[in-house]
């Protein structure tokens, strides 16, 4: 057995290209679904971190611009294997998703439609639902330890229900906490540290900061020259991407009016129709949401335009995370950043709690599909399976329910 565990921990770079290319072609149900499988692995299978470990680092792939799974994918290949770790988890979790998508954008251009796959992920999106639940209970047990928790994780989730901004939540829900935390643990608390002392380290903060703020003048110029001049070309397509990929926050919905602001209204590249399906495509493949892009890049430029556009939107990320890192190794050590770190990870799984009933909504509208998401969490919680085969087995499920339900008489299809 000893031998065993000598053999794995020398080999880390091997464990992260396997997991993340496996999570890559298996990670269906966006971040929330994400987020629920990397904690499988890395907490409860492969014990890379603790669960309080992972909980910091999803907060702190919360609190920086991009895709929140694929950076906590890059943070967690870092941590295990340092900068090739972190290349490489990144590299194999988008990768997957890139070219299954690029073969969808091939076909759609080939045949203009999209494959009909409503049925497969009438199978796939229950089994998602009980991989969501099964995180965010055992999430909350984690961090809630008190009724004050709570309250705070109910109120941002009824607020992102109501349709409030998720980054005002995150952040919001994060401030009120640590400033009532630290108002109830007054009398016994240490003082602040001096400016000089503040574990936010100014040079990689700063440096994140200018890295944003130019990419965000490099986007305005962008959108200047874009009402000038809209003929296509691969650089704007890349620099069009990449101010994306530098400073939105949220869900695919977010990435939805982005786009829509650059590539439909101010370039003039796409119709709405085609936006549309763009995102259909990157909701319904495993692997990273942004993955869009590459859809988008397909359509415009071909496979050139699908590299340049997947380039430029997930760069930011490999940016954001080395350089949040010397700040975030420091969060825990000051009352006041251990408290706000400790308010983020409440929204965080709060907002996963969200996106958690809005999927079941969907995704549970009939006997079958409730079936499914029931069996495939007593599953989860009395056997250690992984969860990528309760995803293929309800992928068939769902395909068969579609052959019998179509070959039915009277049955639309």
């Amino acid at each position: 057995m000893a031998k065993a565990i000598v053999s794995d921990n020398d080999h880390p770079l091997r464990e992260v290209a396997a997991l993340f290319l496996r999570l890559g072609f298996t990670a269906f149900g966006g971040p929330a679904a994400h987020i629920a499988m990397m904690r499988e692995e890395v907490v409860r299978r492969r014990q890379w971190v603790s669960e309080q470990r992972f909980l910091d680092l999803m907060g702190i792939a919360n609190l920086i611009p991009g895709p929140t799974s694929t950076e906590l994918a890059i943070y967690l290949g870092y941590v295990r294997a340092g900068w090739l770790g972190l290349v490489l988890a990144g590299v194999c979790f988008i990768g997957p998703a890139m070219l299954i998508v690029l073969a969808l954008a091939w076909a759609y251009v080939a045949y203009g439609a999209l494959p009909q796959v409503s049925w497969l992920f009438y199978g796939i999106q229950p089994v998602v639902v009980a991989i969501i639940t099964l995180a965010v209970w055992n999430l909350g047990r984690t961090i809630f330890k008190g009724w004050w928790q709570a309250v705070v994780a109910l109120a941002v989730g009824a607020l992102y229900l109501l349709g409030v901004n998720v980054l005002i939540l995150l952040f919001g829900g994060g401030v009120a906490y640590a400033l009532t935390r630290l108002a109830r643990n007054r009398p016994g608390q240490p003082p602040l540290p001096a400016a000089g002392a503040w574990p936010l380290a100014p040079l990689p903060a700063a440096g994140a900061k200018a890295a944003s703020a130019w990419l965000a003048l490099a986007g305005g110029a962008l959108a200047a020259a874009a009402l000038a001049a809209v003929p296509f070309s691969q650089w704007l397509l890349f620099l069009t991407f990449l101010k994306i990929g530098a400073v939105i926050y949220g869900s695919g919905y977010v990435l939805l009016a982005f786009l829509r602001a650059d590539l439909v209204l101010h370039l003039q590249w796409l119709t709405d129709r085609q936006l549309l399906d763009a995102i259909s495509v990157g909701q319904f493949t495993p692997g990273p949401v942004f993955t869009t892009a590459t859809f988008i890049g397909y359509v415009l430029g071909g496979w050139p335009g699908a590299l340049v556009a997947t380039l430029g939107i997930f760069l930011p990320s490999f940016v954001f995370v080395p350089l949040i890192h010397p700040v975030a190794a420091r969060l825990r050590r000051s009352p006041l950043t251990a408290s706000l770190l400790d308010g983020v990870n409440i929204a965080a799984v709060a907002l996963m709690a969200g996106v958690l009933a809005q999927l079941a909504q969907h995704a549970l509208t009939d006997w079958l599909t409730w079936g499914l998401a029931l069996g495939a969490l007593a599953v989860l919680l009395r056997f250690k399976i992984n969860s990528a085969w309760l995803i293929l087995l309800g992928a068939g499920i769902g395909l068969a329910a579609g052959w019998l339900r179509c070959g039915l008489p009277g049955v639309l299809c």
